[in-house]
């Protein structure tokens, strides 16, 4: 028995004429020479500094579907951001111009508050104003009708729409007068309804906000709704329609210390914080504010159809190109970038590189499982690039990984990987000498068993 083994054992020991494993090794291969370089942060920075350019998706996967063009048909309908058709490395301001700096006027809807102080000497007229000038402290609001007017008992209707305060007092005095009562009285608004912005989009409740003495900015507004809900401020956007045009600002200049918080907002000027590129959503919002503001001319609702089946058609024109360009991509007719697994990872598999971004070498180990544990050498993890002029293969530089301490695989995160990469994974000495002995013939082993007396 022990004479029949030592020729196994001989074989096994020569194990390398009869089984071949890849490895790497660092000498020229078919005239192009190869370079082995460890991995660490400064190998790394320095093969990231090597100029690429990832695959950029389709301008249809960027592109909003919104209308350009004459809008003569819409009337005072709002015209449409100028809005670049692709993302933007940053929003441009479309600014409104400064609203003059005038007081309040009282309108339509607002509820003014008379009120008067009764003293012994007026104690007998004041008797006579029921409702206006009543009792010690009395106050009595009125609302200001359609017509403009609000009605004062024992003095009639007094017009005081379009009035600063001090002018509706004024006109007061001079009605309570010719009368010929007491006009001791003070007035003041004590609710504000004629006069208000909108505010929708993503902010927290959207709503409306009053105008009054006080002049209503664009940042205190937004604030009034609750704030915006925005996780990424730089791509967000606040538009603000007014007297049919709109403006844009971008939502990051709202919170900046350059001034633009500090737009001051006027009667009918509807905002909308938009989180997305394309205006369907702004649209819709403005649609909704131009139809409660009694835009319904037949011609205007005709226009804003075709706006919004032209809009449909782009949209979808848009939509078939994203489809058309996915459907490449499965058929092969479209070939993005790639690196290729090999060795012992759990799967030996293409990893197609994405759109737009950089991938790096810990993606594609654990998009497709990693690597064996068992069978893998983790001392030897390799990412093998090839340098070339044109279509020359002029050199190849060879990145080893020693993720013998786990704590060295963070470096897989950092490593950018390139087109055609070779991320290839050694086997441990162990596995090799497990295959050989696996690849023996079951028949020479029986037959070495069968002599043994």
């Amino acid at each position: 028995m022990r004479i029949l083994l030592v020729p196994t054992l001989l074989l096994l020991t020569g194990c390398g004429a009869i089984y071949f494993s890849p490895s790497v090794e660092n000498q020229s291969v078919g005239g192009v020479p190869v370079n082995v370089i460890d991995m660490n942060a400064a190998t790394i920075a320095e093969e990231n500094r090597a100029p690429y350019q990832p695959k950029a998706l389709p301008a249809a996967f960027f592109e909003a579907g919104g209308v350009q063009g004459s809008q003569h048909a819409l009337g005072n309908l709002p015209q449409p951001a100028n809005l670049p058709e692709t993302r933007p490395s940053s929003i441009t301001a479309i600014l409104p111009p400064p609203v003059p700096n005038t007081p309040y006027k009282i309108g339509v809807g607002d509820v003014v508050l008379l009120a008067t102080t009764q003293t012994a000497a007026t104690q007998s007229t004041v008797g006579q104003l029921t409702g206006l000038l009543a009792a010690q402290s009395q106050r009595q609001g009125f609302t200001v009708q359609d017509d403009g007017t609000i009605a004062v008992p024992d003095v009639g209707r007094v017009k005081i729409v379009d009035m600063t305060v001090a002018e509706a007092e004024n006109t007061l005095f001079q009605a309570i007068v010719a009368k010929q009562l007491d006009p001791s009285f003070s007035l003041e608004i004590a609710s504000f309804n004629s006069q208000k912005v909108s505010i929708g989009g993503a902010v927290r409740t959207p709503g409306v906000a009053p105008i009054t003495l006080t002049p209503l900015y664009l940042d205190q507004a937004i604030s009034a709704v609750g704030g915006v809900t925005v996780t990424d401020k730089r791509y967000a956007t606040v538009r603000l329609y007014r007297k049919g045009k709109l403006y844009q600002i971008p939502l990051t200049d709202v919170y900046a210390d350059n001034g633009r918080s500090r737009i001051r907002l006027v009667d009918g000027d509807s905002l909308f914080v938009d989180t997305q590129f394309d205006l369907d959503k702004a649209q819709a919002y403005f649609t909704e504010q131009i139809a409660l503001s009694g835009y319904k001319v037949q011609a205007q609702t005709a226009a804003i159809s075709q706006l919004q089946a032209q809009a449909t058609i782009l949209q979808t024109e848009l939509a078939a190109e994203r489809s058309n360009f996915k459907d490449r991509i499965a058929l092969g007719a479209e070939r993005p970038d790639a690196v290729y697994l090999t060795g012992e990872v759990t799967k030996q598999s293409r990893f197609d590189l994405p759109y737009g971004q950089k991938a790096y070498l810990a993606d594609a180990l654990y998009s497709s499982g990693g690597f064996s544990n068992i069978t893998g050498n983790p001392r030897q993890i390799y990412v093998i690039r090839g340098i070339s002029d044109g279509a020359t293969l002029r050199s190849v530089t060879v990145l080893h990984l020693d993720a013998t301490n786990a704590v060295s695989m963070i470096l897989a995160t950092r490593l950018e990987l390139r087109p055609n990469d070779m991320v290839f994974i050694a086997q441990q000495p162990v596995t090799k000498w497990g295959r050989v002995i696996s690849q023996l013939s079951p028949t020479l082993v029986a037959s070495a068993a069968s002599k043994v007396p």
